[in-house]
């Protein structure tokens, strides 16, 4: 298997060789030697090499960990790329005639070599240690957030100090005497993941949505070639995971920097997963290499204040203001109903010179993400992305939603192999779903409370989300799949018993299955439930609880160890806190009530004479129209509520048809006048049409006829309703042909008692306005940690309070930023922010449908210095505990 694999030297001869042909686009050096003597090579490709380092770069780096091959195989390889589609390829020549790429394809010579040679698994440098030990864990010796340690046989060891290696200092002085480094890509295996680079505050940077679009992109990339998905995981409060790395390095001196954990094995079948690995990455490289400059200082400036002016069911008017320098420069908006997804001309909703848009044709109470850039006209050069904005459309008038949370004892995994400590697994740290040697086969458990819901809830939408974590346990390429499955509550009556999960049948198992290959860490994983599946869930109503089974492969092949994905459940000290919770996301609708209304008043209106209690429309003998009005007064239908119409229809039925040799329709209008009078029904407008019109031919068929009231016509009778204004309606003839004693007798009352003329209408009690902004909103730093307090309001439908926090701007919706609390308290901490970073929270008061109020907000700042501790990490799983510890 190794021979299939290329050594250093046959990398050194490989460029030399390129070099030699390719003078003008190629330039090889050393930047250093490491403590065997090898030489670290520096290839630097671009158009016109000579100038090179004046252009835009982006740092390649591969193979810091010895193991990891892929760091020096895909250099390589792209570098062939590059040789045989330059010039040919335009992509190829715009990226090298704007760009330049710097690449060491192996940063850890001596530990590749030995890894090659002598022992595979080998992850450190050479440095002999002085006490029988050797090597440093070159990933761990950059100056950021080092760690001393005195344990030099850990495969994590960091050096006695901080770039105290010579590859780390080669690289060290190579970026620090290079401006122009504007992209770092440092790749390792294992894990199809990108990890970009962050600055240990956990809380949002200004570039964090330009690595999380740059990752996309190129994890789409990936995705073109293989089908396989890239996550993107940044981390997250409050674990610190990474000391010393070369990732934090470069970000740390404004270079975008991500680390490219490829493959799921270290050295995996060359002909099969490392060829694969390796071209999958390819296109990926080429569209960071190409978009380098757009993060470079020849880039316009990101655009300012990126935030929501309006928001309705539909529509969300975005607002950003302009820059000194955005004259000749117009602006990009990409949509996405997913967080870190790729912006792409797919996506692309928007070009604009505007400083506003309005996004219309939305779904109600759905989730939205925009993303906004500048593009410089002339040299298309694109700027930075604002900062994600992250947006909730409201419900519509008929709608409610409800999250759902599951609590800590409710939401766990159980083992094969575990069984004396399944119930300890519940509410603690992660849900473990799959296959390994030492849990066995493990089944994730989630039991939602749906007592909360109303019986009568008919379920229009339904979202399950899932945060994974870690898929570092799935080793096996194309093998198993993961899926959600529901399970009758009735059948278990111990969560925590393995064999009752393991034996159980599911009742349903939502959509489409995870395959190995579309494991993604750090995004969100959805299932839209089916109507089906939404039949189901009205069903457990009735039993006041949803039982989920998570499930993945439930055997291992020979020769392995482990299939085990990891995901976050939000509780236990490492968990990620409320809003990494699994979650329900329902919208429903009530059954409505239905009111039918008798006329209240009926006329005739002619020519000159108005006859009350009779109603008739048509034709008199001077070809004069003659009108129908019908008058309705609504009763109040709830004291205790808001009431919104879902439905509404006039009933009318014709009694005789006299004189009518030539077609005529019928039409009702919705009209605003006092008292019947000819002229104004002649000349007024009506304020709105009711259904369709109804033809004489129709009513000889048919005698009773009802007219539909449309969205515009319901909301002006819910007017009329919260105004206590009598509905008018009036009938009205048309005909192609000057009609003359053509009339149609409508019926007043039935023989039988029943209402012939009548007004239908299907109601819920609803409240319709947002409550009040809550008030005295404040902000302190108490233990370390910002607290923050709030009057609530005494009103009857209040439910709860929620608070939210942005770094850029006030929030301006509950969606727009992290939620730190939803709830009845008067108060909450900012457990997971820096308290030393500058922020904006706001705090909305919500009712049970929820209407969110207007924001009551704060910028919060504090002069005084707050030590950040930083957690170690817990491993609940031993697979992941080696792999924590470099193993």
């Amino acid at each position: 298997m190794k021979k299939q694999y290329i050594s250093y030297r046959d990398m050194m001869d490989f460029l030399e060789e390129a070099m030699a042909k390719y003078p003008d686009l190629i330039r090889l050096q050393s930047i250093g030697d490491t403590h065997e003597g090898r030489p670290i090579m520096m290839v630097t490709i671009s158009q016109d090499v000579a100038y090179a380092d004046l252009k835009p770069a982006l740092l390649y780096t591969g193979t810091i960990h010895a193991r990891e091959w892929i760091g020096i195989e895909l250099a390589v390889s792209f570098v062939q790329y590059l040789l045989d589609n330059y010039p040919s390829n335009p992509d190829v020549v715009e990226a090298l005639t704007r760009n330049t790429l710097y690449m060491v394809p192996c940063l850890n010579p001596d530990g590749f070599e030995y890894s090659r040679k002598h022992f595979s698994f080998w992850r450190k440098n050479r440095r002999d240690n002085g006490d029988g030990t050797f090597g440093v864990d070159l990933n761990r010796n950059f100056g950021i957030n080092f760690r001393q340690s005195t344990q030099t046989n850990s495969n994590i060891y960091g050096g006695p100090g901080p770039f105290s290696e010579p590859e780390t200092q080669a690289i060290k002085q190579f970026v620090e005497s290079r401006d122009n480094i504007c992209v770092a890509l440092d790749y390792h295996s294992q894990g199809n993941v990108f990890f970009p680079a962050h600055k240990f505050n956990h809380e949002a940077e200004i570039e964090g949505t330009d690595l999380n679009i740059l990752c996309a992109n190129m994890a789409r990339e990936i995705y073109k070639v293989t089908n396989r998905q890239y996550g993107i995981h940044r981390g997250k409060p409050p674990a610190n995971l990474i000391h010393g790395s070369g990732r934090e390095y470069y970000y740390d001196r404004g270079i975008l920097s991500t680390v490219v954990e490829v493959g799921s094995r270290n050295i995996p079948d060359y002909l099969i997963n490392m060829s694969q690995s390796v071209d999958e990455n390819i296109p990926a490289l080429l569209y960071a290499l190409r978009t380098t400059i757009d993060y470079s200082k020849l880039a316009p400036s990101r655009p300012e204040s990126f935030s929501t002016k309006e928001i309705t069911a539909n529509t969300i008017e975005l607002v950003w203001e302009s820059g000194a320098e955005d004259e000749g420069c117009y602006y990009q908006i990409y949509r996405s109903e997913t967080p870190k997804a790729p912006c792409t001309r797919d996506n692309l909703i928007a070009i604009t010179s505007q400083l506003r848009y309005t996004d219309k044709q939305l779904k109600s109470g759905r989730r939205y993400f925009y993303n906004l850039r500048k593009v410089n006209r002339v040299t298309r050069i694109k700027s930075p992305f604002a900062p994600e904005l992250k947006i909730k459309t409201l419900l519509e008038r008929d709608e409610f939603s409800f999250t759902l949370f599951p609590s800590p004892e409710k939401i766990g995994y159980v083992g094969e192999l575990t069984r004396g400590n399944n119930a300890e697994h519940f509410g603690h740290n992660s849900l473990f779903i799959g296959v390994n040697k030492t849990k066995g086969i493990c089944y994730g458990v989630i039991d939602y409370d749906m007592s909360r819901l109303p019986a009568d809830a008919k379920i229009k939408d339904a979202l399950f989300s899932l945060y994974p974590m870690n898929r570092v346990g799935a080793k096996i390429e194309n093998y198993g799949e993961w899926s959600v499955s529901i399970l009758d509550p009735d059948d278990i009556s111990d969560i925590t018993d393995f064999e009752q999960i393991h034996n159980a049948t599911p009742i349903q198992t939502l959509g489409d299955a995870i395959d190995s290959d579309q494991l993604t860490q750090g995004i969100w994983k959805s299932w839209h439930f089916s109507a089906m599946e939404k039949e189901l869930i009205e069903q457990q109503l009735e039993k006041g609880r949803l039982l989920l089974r998570l499930q993945g492969p439930v055997s291992l092949p020979m020769g392995n160890d482990s299939q085990m994905m990891q995901f976050d459940i939000g509780y236990g000290r490492f968990g990620g806190g409320i809003h990494y919770r699994p979650n329900l996301d329902l919208i429903y609708q009530r059954k409505p009530y239905q009111l039918a209304v008798g006329a209240s008043a009926c006329h005739t209106v002619k020519a000159g004479a108005v006859e009350a209690s009779k109603l008739q429309s048509g034709y008199d003998a001077n070809g004069e129209r003659i009108f129908g009005v019908v008058d309705f007064t609504l009763p109040r239908m709830s004291e205790q509520s808001d009431v919104v119409f879902t439905d509404a229809y006039f009933v009318l039925e014709s009694a005789s048809l006299t004189g009518i040799n030539q077609p005529m329709r019928f039409l009702v209008e919705m009209v605003d006048v006092d008292e019947p009078d000819f002229e104004q029904l002649t000349t007024s407008e009506p304020i709105e049409f009711i259904g369709y019109e109804v033809s004489s031919e129709g009513l000889a068929k048919t005698a009773r006829q009802t007219f539909m009231f449309d969205s515009s016509a319901r909301q002006y009778l819910e007017d009329c309703y919260d105004q206590n204004r009598a509905v008018k309606l009036v009938i009205k003839a048309t005909s192609a042909s000057r009609q003359h004693d053509a009339v149609v007798e409508w019926k007043t009352d039935s023989n039988d008692g029943t209402m012939s003329t009548q007004l239908v209408v299907e109601y819920i009690e609803r409240r319709k306005q947002p409550l009040e902004t809550p008030e005295n909103f404040r902000a302190s730093l108490e233990g370390g940690m910002v607290k923050l307090t709030w009057d609530n309001p005494e009103d009857s439908d209040w439910v709860g309070t929620y608070v939210v926090r942005n770094s850029f701007h006030p929030p301006r919706s509950p969606f727009d930023g992290v939620k730190l609390y939803a709830g009845k308290d008067g108060y909450t901490f900012d457990k997971f922010g820096n308290a030393n970073l500058a922020k904006y929270y706001s705090v909305f008061n919500y009712d049970n449908v929820p209407n969110y109020s207007a924001p009551a907000s704060l910028k919060f700042s504090s002069d005084e210095i707050t030590p950040v501790e930083f957690d170690e990490f817990e491993a609940q799983d031993e697979v992941e505990q080696r792999y924590r510890q470099g193993d």
